[in-house]
């Protein structure tokens, strides 16, 4: 299994923040300090502007520039995926045409959101997306913020296009998960989209996680991924108080507030979201004292 074509996306994929400075700007040199931590911290590939990422605050321009910078402080040292999606069909393919995919390994395309469409359009979605992309697709299936759910059925059926190679699933639902990791091709990867559940997910085929708290702490996601059982279970333990956090006020709300401690970006984000309150930096600072990393 080790050894199939996709196997450099197994273990721990970190959805990028994007930092900013006090006035909303883009922080490249907060990227770059990002992105070696993130990398000598074990991280196995970067996933670029996804929801982490504050995508759907960001210009086109922005876009552009925080890839480039990416691909740039990155320089091959490990793969990076590309979010690229959205519920405008026809605009993601015009996005793919004027987009340089030059040190980008795949994309991640969320399923469209709001427009709620049947499983058909969503299949017919992706399938135009597949068709038109030059690098290979990794599904994102994430009910709770696309407001449909992309089936274990769909998935399959996406499954045999030859250019979609996975899923960051972050349904929740191991039963469909495991639905998925039943049926599917043998180097089609099912990907963990909830840190805390990428361990259960691994243990019915899942090949490891796209996190959103590897930011901070990709060292413990290496031994969550890749260590024995009892590390495994320790590094996940570790991260109970604080994961729930993240959440609170929106993502990354709470995960900034740790880069900040951390002395890697600022806390800024932009409306709609805002800081975390008061009482929330509180609870997070005294739930970071917990964690060894």
């Amino acid at each position: 299994m080790q050894n199939d074509k996709n196997s450099k996306y197994y273990g721990t994929g970190v959805a990028l923040v994007t930092p900013f400075t006090k006035n909303e700007n883009i922080d490249l040199k907060a990227l770059a300090k990002l992105i070696d931590h993130c990398i000598d911290g074990g991280a196995d590939y970067l996933v670029v502007l996804g929801t982490t990422g504050e995508v759907a605050t960001l210009s086109a321009a922005e876009k552009r520039q925080v890839l480039q910078a990416a691909v740039s402080f990155v320089d091959q040292r490990v793969p990076i995926v590309y979010g690229l999606g959205g519920n405008n069909t026809s605009g993601i393919l015009e996005e793919i045409e004027n987009t340089d995919f030059q040190g980008v390994d795949a994309v991640l395309s969320v399923s469209p959101y709001y427009n709620k469409p049947s499983q058909a359009g969503i299949q017919a979605h992706y399938e135009a997306i597949a068709d038109k992309c030059p690098v290979p697709v990794i599904l994102y299936n994430v009910p709770g913020r696309t407001g449909s759910n992309l089936t274990a059925q769909t998935t399959l059926n996406l499954a045999k296009h030859e250019n979609i190679i996975g899923i960051k699933e972050a349904s929740g639902d191991l039963t469909q998960c495991m639905e998925i990791a039943a049926n599917k091709p043998e180097d089609f990867l099912l990907i963990s989209g909830d840190d805390m559940l990428t361990v259960p997910m691994q243990s019915i085929g899942g090949v490891g996680v796209i996190s959103v708290l590897a930011n901070a702490f990709p060292a413990t996601f290496r031994k969550l991924t890749q260590g024995g059982f009892t590390e495994k279970q320790e590094a996940v333990y570790s991260l109970l108080e604080i994961n729930p956090l993240m959440y609170a006020e929106g993502n990354p709300v709470g995960l900034k507030v740790i880069l900040n401690e951390m002395g890697l970006c600022s806390e800024e984000v932009r409306l709609p979201l805002v800081e975390a309150s008061e009482e929330l930096k509180q609870k997070i600072k005294a739930a970071l004292e917990k964690i060894d990393y």
